[in-house]
């Protein structure tokens, strides 16, 4: 059974510590700065994959800093991403994170994770965030694909329309909310 609790982070608001300058590195700065490019993050490795070098100049919130990761990288930080191929240097990662009671995500290691990064469909301001408990990310992402798919694309001008429609709703918030969920009631029926 599936436990987790869906959570989204505004990580402009949070440092974020992200360890490994390889091919996992770059996968998990290149999610985190896909869904929240104004996330202050500082990656830590001895060496740094020139793609994420590339990537990071498009950051102005992206420090790279080039070593071997110490327990004192955590300092000042909310999250941290362990992407490293050496599972000793990740575990290293998560003590020194459960120790200072800071949230660690282990590529490839579940049971390491106090959170998992999720797949993600994103059409405007509406995002979907999918999880298989660590199970399969391969799943996930086609899940993804099918939600990119079958979503429309003037999801945002509903979006926007629903904001203006409960901008100007008179009542409390139970009126609010059942009138709310009468409209939607209603677009959900037409795409029938």
């Amino acid at each position: 059974m599936n436990n987790l609790f869906p959570i989204f982070l505004k990580l402009e608001n949070l440092n974020t510590l992200i360890v490994g300058g390889g091919y996992v590195g770059l996968e998990k700065i290149t999610a985190v700065l896909t869904n929240s490019p104004e996330a202050k993050i500082k990656l830590v490795a001895p060496e740094i994959k020139e793609e994420i070098v590339s990537l990071s100049s498009d950051f102005p919130n992206v420090i790279l800093v080039y070593k071997v990761f110490e327990d004192s990288d955590l300092e000042h930080m909310d999250l941290v991403i362990a992407g490293t191929s050496i599972k000793e240097v990740n575990i290293q990662v998560r003590n020194a994170a459960k120790s200072r009671k800071i949230l660690s995500n282990i590529a490839d290691t579940p049971d390491l994770c106090d959170f998992y990064l999720s797949s993600v469909v994103k059409k405007g301001d509406l995002k979907i965030a999918i999880s298989t408990n660590g199970q399969s990310p391969t799943m996930a992402k086609r899940l993804r694909e099918m939600f990119e798919e079958i979503i429309p694309e003037g999801t945002q001008n509903l979006l926007n329309n629903l904001k203006a429609v409960r901008e100007k709703l008179k009542g409390d918030f139970e009126y609010k909310v059942n009138k709310l969920n009468e409209i939607t009631t209603v677009i959900r029926n037409e795409e029938k």
